[in-house]
């Protein structure tokens, strides 16, 4: 699907982005991080860096040009949801799981299992889906490299599920007559992966509702990005409504109000973009549903590069009037825009 180009072998320091620019350095003076830990499992819009270089473009210029100035294996020009989140705590963002013999000093304040692509079941990205990710977290435990009883007196977990599951039925049904039945398997297995993460002690749980997707580029293209799909849309709805139901039951079952908090991000994404109607009354982005980054002719991708080397994209002359990055993913002024639409609910975690 990706040009060769896009997959060419890039050792990860040959990138040479600091990662004390990336991920912070604890200064003089500064308290320690060692009380609160965070622990992430999803896909592209928490992931940080899990992603082989060899084959993912967000290691590929012009990834990362607004923050930190390289590409730093975010699907951003910047930041994603999970460095505004950590931003909000006050700690650095978690190092990514692939990296964490590099970053051995820092494994303790937390780790990021997120894998841009992925879901709560196999899709069409051979990666570690979230099932494999709370593996790769129990072996820590096992290790003592995490502790039942750090993990429950100190930690936060973030879910992310942005739609990749659903990105992969639709790539094999032309159908929507067994969406409802498979969009109940989806929650499903999602609360299981919930209960298993909760076993491990953790004290808060925090899952990402799905966005609107009847609103990503890469469905409004079709309409020159000027409407959103009420039938995408349609399905983060139920999937989130399904969601909240779940989540309140096993609020329920541990006896607290709050253990699982919801982060709405339907209505976060629909905030920042002024939504009316599934027509974009945009008041702080420019650009509206248009990405910043994008292919040329309607051909390639963000990042993509014919044999030649020769850019197969086009990038908007200010990614800050953009929601959207790319064709899925918001820009890093898109996702500062949705993090404070989310900020009433985030106190919750605490």
């Amino acid at each position: 699907m990706e040009k060769k180009t896009c997959i060419t072998f890039f050792f990860l320091m040959s990138f040479a982005v600091s990662t004390e620019l990336v991920y912070g350095v604890q200064k003089p003076g500064e308290k320690s991080f060692d009380r609160l830990k965070l622990f992430i499992f999803g896909d592209s819009y928490a992931d940080t860096g899990n992603l082989p270089s060899s084959t993912s473009c967000s290691w590929k210029q012009p990834y990362g040009i607004t923050f930190p100035g390289k590409p730093s294996g975010r699907f951003s020009d910047g930041r994603v949801l999970t460095d505004y989140i950590t931003s909000f705590l006050g700690i650095r963002s978690p190092v990514p799981y692939e990296w964490k013999k590099l970053e051995e000093k820092w494994i303790k304040n937390g780790m990021n299992f997120a894998y841009g692509g992925t879901g709560v079941f196999n899709t069409l990205v051979d990666q570690p889906n979230m099932t494999a990710q709370i593996n790769f977290f129990q072996q820590l435990v096992q290790e003592n490299v995490y502790t039942r009883n750090n993990l429950s007196s100190s930690s936060i977990v973030l879910v992310s599920l942005s739609g990749n599951d659903y990105g992969t039925y639709f790539a094999k049904n032309s159908s929507l007559k067994g969406l409802e039945a498979f969009t109940k398997s989806v929650i499903d297995q999602l609360v299981l992966n919930l209960k298993r993460i909760k076993g491990f002690g953790v004290q808060k749980v925090a899952v990402t509702g799905i966005g609107p997707l009847g609103c990503l580029p890469s469905l409004t293209a079709s309409t020159s990005y000027q409407n959103c799909s009420e039938a995408g849309n349609n399905v983060a709805q139920f999937h989130n409504q399904l969601l909240q139901q779940n989540l309140q039951r096993l609020n329920n079952e541990t006896g607290a109000s709050s253990v699982f908090v919801f982060l709405d991000l339907y209505s976060a994404f629909s905030s920042a973009l002024k939504l009316k109607q599934n027509h974009p009354e945009n008041l702080t982005f420019k650009n509206g549903l248009k990405p910043c980054c994008l292919g040329v002719n309607g051909e390639g991708s963000c990042g993509n590069v014919d044999k030649n080397g020769t850019k197969e994209y086009v990038v908007c002359e200010n990614p800050k009037q953009s929601f959207f990055w790319d064709s899925i993913h918001p820009s890093d002024q898109g996702w500062r825009a949705v993090f404070w639409a989310l900020k009433r609910s985030l106190p919750s975690l605490l």
